[in-house]
């Protein structure tokens, strides 16, 4: 277990448990019932509730990047056994710092799109560390709009510093890359839930979670920049990131307070990398939970609630549906029975022409 720099007395009271239970654990012996081995275990999950319950937001970046916290890769094991892998973009290449395809839910078809870190030096150099190219986004897109035509709900996992920021990158189109990925979450009517497992930065985390549903893991950070980067513009100084994170208010109970996310997940004792079974298990219920309440709404409520969670943010009350269309610039999709109002709205000086021309024809008729 690799300690971060605030678990100073966790580390000390786990090395002395694990020394307490070596000469057993050599023996076979995993069910301990010596007294010395649980007041330990006791001790050892009061200093973790202590710790982790008043975590700074700096500290909360640490965790959310701890090495050993489960990746996307993780989750898709456990909770997407049957995932079948898709790749590229059908216009550059591969990108492997995104995992996409399709697999099962609940007894529901299911996209699944996950940014992915890598857990070792080898893997972390292959996935990029998580961030995203162009071509990673248009792959996403492609298999979006796939998902759209198929009438299928979509899953993302959200675990990146941010976009790509290289040469390559940039002459490939990726700002662009970025806001028609976020263009597409808005406009296909199928359910999106988006799910941040670790760090969720900048416009390459928000292209994958402009969803319907957003959820955080307990002590994930969502952000629109990093906090070195916030103190490297602010301050001149990447030593003020824990100033710049407290400022950013970047943790999951913030983002919740401000109602720019729908639920966070409880996440183990001691942080989800103490225990990446159970958080594997929680992560499931939510998704299952979320997924069940929007598969009851028709496509029209799936894009207005989608567009309207952003477009509210800052606001006190929620855009009706007119106001939504009419901020959009865009005829808004006719209900099951046929609109009359709104045609006619829509319509008003083609139906003056119309009207004019009748009454003229019926007056040339009389004439005649």
């Amino acid at each position: 277990m690799n300690y971060l720099d605030f678990e100073e007395d966790i580390k000390i009271l786990d090395q002395k448990l694990q020394s307490l239970k070596n000469p057993y654990s050599s023996k076979g012996i995993t069910a301990i019932n010596n007294p010395s081995i649980i007041d330990a275990e006791k001790k050892l999950d009061d200093v973790l509730d202590r710790v982790y319950s008043n975590l700074s937001r700096w500290q909360k970046t640490k965790v959310a990047r701890h090495e050993q916290r489960p990746r996307s890769i993780h989750y898709l094991k456990r909770l997407f056994p049957d995932l079948i892998n898709l790749s590229g973009d059908r216009l550059y290449g591969e990108d492997k710092s995104v995992i996409a395809g399709f697999s099962v839910l609940d007894g529901v078809s299911v996209l699944v799109i996950a940014q992915e870190k890598g857990n070792d030096t080898q893997s972390r150099i292959e996935r990029n560390f998580g961030m995203m190219r162009p071509e990673g986004y248009r792959k996403a897109m492609r298999l979006m709009k796939l998902a759209d035509r198929m009438d299928i709900p979509i899953i993302t996992f959200i675990d990146t510093p941010g976009a790509y920021p290289g040469k390559g990158a940039e002459e490939r189109g990726q700002a662009e890359a970025i806001a028609k990925c976020v263009e597409c979450c808005l406009q296909v009517k199928v359910p999106i839930i988006s799910v941040v497992i670790g760090e969720g930065g900048s416009g390459g985390a928000i292209a994958l979670a402009t969803a319907n549903k957003v959820l955080m893991l307990e002590h994930s950070i969502y952000s629109v920049i990093s906090p070195e980067g916030c103190a490297s513009i602010l301050w001149r100084d990447p030593k003020k990131a824990p100033e710049a994170a407290e400022a950013m208010k970047i943790s999951a109970q913030d983002l919740i307070e401000a109602k720019m996310i729908d639920e966070i997940i409880k996440e183990p004792r001691g942080g989800a990398h103490r225990n990446h079974d159970q958080i594997a298990n929680n992560v499931l219920e939510a998704i299952k939970k979320h997924l069940r309440e929007l598969l009851k709404l028709n496509k029209e409520e799936l894009v207005y609630l989608r567009n309207n969670r952003y477009l509210s943010i800052g606001r006190e009350t929620l855009l009706s549906k007119d106001e939504f269309y009419k901020t959009q610039e865009i005829d808004r999709p006719y209900d099951s029975i046929f609109n009359w109002k709104i045609l006619f709205t829509n319509n008003i000086r083609i139906i003056q022409f119309i009207f004019v021309f009748v009454i003229l024809f019926v007056l040339a008729l009389v004439l005649i």
